[in-house]
Order: structure tokens, then C-alpha cells, then sequence
């Protein structure tokens, strides 16, 4: 070889190298591993020149540009650094950016983020009880999920459920009831329901499997490609609010009431608990306070924007629907018989199937007096 071709090959080598050392280190910051609890880096965010303290990455399992749904943990985190001087920070990443929308608590208990945002009814799959504590079909209303959670035991069953799998769970987010669904065509009875390809989460979503639907889990941001292809016939997911800004009433016209299925919908705070334990009882104080403040601020959020969302429906040709009363017990029978089953096969969903029916049972006694009828 001569002296000219080895320049040209020891050039062309090094490049190469050069080449191979920035997409390393490339690639070595899009895989960053879990920071520690403990430690301190400069805040280059809010202008604030605060030393931080905590950093945390927190994936979410609702899109942050969702309204009600998802701008709560957005609020949450933001009001963890405001209080801290910015000094305890968190990073929010949209569902399947660095964890997918229904691995979230996976992530957590693995220690691949530090925490996570997420409703638990997508656990049911593996902690089968976990989908008591995000919605009951016929259960409680939400303040009276809060009052359950926080006065009748319910914050203790939660914690417990979730110990074993490295979490510590925190109740941090409540919406009202859902809508009961978007349908291309008007249900009128149980036959309507047979063979229909639904999209439904939790334990609603076993009730309608026994009357013989087709239901399938997609995240939020796959409904609606499923529903306008015809992939699925029908759909529920969250508030009208919601569902609006997704595009459903573009291709269901029926949007129907109640949501039997989801009376309250409850989202948590999980932490990993290596990261949980390793903050200060100030720290650990600040983020249930915040948590306990996007509660109240999501449920008014959730009750005060729907109705001028509704008020719009006969422009777009939508037309918001009640089912029909016969259908409603039927959905109420197979909800108990369901709900049976599972407490039959787990103990965990006995437990807590059994608190929950404990305190409503209690609390009737106040609910049913203190109350002016819903039709007065």
C-alpha cells in the first residue's frame, strides 16, 4: 500500500472513531438510568438558580394535553417545586416515552423511574384488587371514595396492597363519573350489547364481557384511529370534556349516561419505595400535601367544565343519552356477580370489596338524610 492510501485510510479511520465516540455518548444521555433521591445537580429550570435536591422522572399514563385528566399531574409537580424552592424537582414524560401508557407501576417497582402517575385499574391484570381503588361499577360517589380513603381505612389497605411490589401508593387525583360510552348507533337493550367490539377499562369492562361484548384495552391515544376505522364499533374513556378533545364525538354520535361503570375514577401517586423512604419527612410531607390539593383541584376541574361541553352537543349533531333503567339493573346484576368472582379468587379484592361495602353501608346513614333528592 503507499504512503498516500495509508493517510487516506488512517483518516478515514479517524473518523470513524470520532464518529463512534459521539454516538456513544449520544447514546449513553437517551439512556440515562435513575437518578438517586439524594442527588444535587443546579436547577437550570424556573429561573430560580435553586440547587436541587430530589430529582425524579415521573411518566404519566394520560397525555399532559389532555384536559382535566391529564394537566393534574402537571399541576402536582409543579406545585412540589414552587414549594421546595425548586430544589425538589420532577420531570413529566407522556405516556410511552420512556415507559409504555400501562407499564407505568412496572416501571416504579423496578426502579427504572423513580415515580409514576397512573390509574390503577390498569394493574387489575396482575394485582387484581388494585382496580377497586381506581373504580367500582355502582360504587362510590367521589368525595365519598375520599371520605373511604382518608377516615375508613382505605388509605392503609391501598398502602399494603402495594408494599409488596415496591411501591408506595399515593392517592393524588379524582374525577367524577365518566360517560358511559360513544356508540355509533342508539342502545335500547341487552341485545345491543352482544357481539359489540367496545373499547372499556377495569371492571366494567369484565361486565360487559359477560353480556357478550367484544372488549378490547387501548391507551387514550389509540381510540380514536380504532374507532374511526371501524376497528371498534364503541368507546369510553373519561369525561366529554376529554372525549372531546380526542375527536370521539367526530365519529360516535351517542354519548351515553351514566357512567355506571366509573362513578368515581381515582389516579395515584406511586413511588418507588427506595426513593420514598430515602426523602425527609418534610419532603415526604410536601408531596401528600400536593397530592391532596390536585384532588381538589381535579374534582372541581372535573365537575365544572362539562357542562358547557354538553350545552354544545346539538351543534355537532351529538346527542347525549340516558340508558335505559331495565338495562341499568341488568348492568348492576352481573356488576355483583362479577364482583364476587373476583373476591372468590383473591383475598386482597375480598379485603378491600369488603371495606368499601362496610363504610358505604355506614355512610348511608348520613348520605340518605343529608342530601336533597337528585330530583327535587
Amino acid at each position: 500500500m503507499s504512503d498516500g492510501r495509508r493517510g487516506l485510510s488512517n483518516g478515514a479511520a479517524l473518523t470513524a472513531v470520532s464518529v463512534a465516540f459521539v454516538v456513544g455518548l449520544i447514546g449513553s444521555l437517551a439512556i440515562r438510568p435513575p437518578t438517586t433521591s439524594t442527588a444535587t445537580t443546579t436547577s437550570t429550570g424556573g429561573g430560580s438558580g435553586a440547587e436541587i435536591r430530589v430529582h425524579w422522572r415521573l411518566p404519566v399514563v394520560f397525555q399532559t394535553t389532555l384536559p382535566v385528566l391529564g394537566d393534574n399531574p402537571v399541576y402536582v409537580a409543579d406545585q412540589i417545586m414552587k414549594a421546595s424552592g425548586g430544589s425538589f424537582h420532577i420531570r413529566l414524560f407522556e405516556p410511552g416515552e420512556i415507559v409504555p401508557a400501562f407499564s407505568v407501576t412496572d416501571a416504579v417497582r423496578d426502579n427504572k423511574v423513580e415515580a409514576g402517575y397512573t390509574w390503577l385499574g390498569y394493574d387489575q391484570g396482575k394485582i387484581p384488587a388494585s382496580a377497586l381503588l381506581g373504580a367500582v361499577p355502582f360504587g362510590m360517589e367521589p368525595w365519598e371514595y375520599s371520605a373511604w380513603w382518608y377516615e375508613g381505612g382505605g388509605r392503609e389497605l391501598g398502602e399494603a396492597l402495594y408494599a409488596p411490589h415496591n411501591i408506595h401508593l399515593i392517592y393524588c387525583g379524582m374525577t367524577g363519573p365518566e360517560t358511559a360510552g360513544w356508540f355509533r348507533h342508539r342502545i335500547t337493550s341487552l341485545s345491543d350489547v352482544k357481539g359489540l367490539k367496545i373499547r372499556f377499562a377495569g371492571i366494567g369492562g369484565k361486565v360487559l364481557e359477560q353480556l357478550g361484548a367484544s372488549v378490547t384495552m387501548l391507551p387514550g391515544g389509540e381510540i380514536f384511529q380504532a374507532l374511526e376505522k371501524g376497528a371498534i364499533d364503541a368507546t369510553e374513556f373519561a369525561l366529554p370534556i376529554v372525549d372531546q378533545t380526542l375527536g370521539f364525538d367526530r365519529v360516535a354520535k351517542f354519548n351515553y349516561y351514566p357512567g355506571w361503570h366509573q362513578p368515581f375514577t381515582a389516579s395515584h401517586l406511586v413511588v418507588n419505595r427506595q426513593h420514598w423512604e430515602a426523602l425527609s419527612p418534610a419532603d415526604q410531607t410536601l408531596v401528600d400535601t400536593a397530592c391532596t390539593a390536585g384532588i381538589t383541584r381535579n374534582l372541581a376541574r372535573s365537575e365544572g367544565l362539562q357542562g358547557a361541553v354538553m350545552e354544545k352537543f346539538p351543534e355537532k349533531g351529538v346527542s347525549a343519552e340516558d340508558l335505559p333503567l331495565d338495562l341499568l339493573h341488568e348492568l348492576r346484576k352481573v356488576t355483583d356477580q362479577v364482583l364476587d368472582e373476583e373476591a372468590a379468587k383473591d383475598p386482597d379484592f375480598a379485603r378491600i370489596l369488603a371495606s368499601q361495602k362496610a363504610f358505604r353501608g355506614e355512610y348511608a346513614h348520613w348520605k340518605s338524610h343529608a342530601y336533597l333528592p337528585r330530583d327535587f
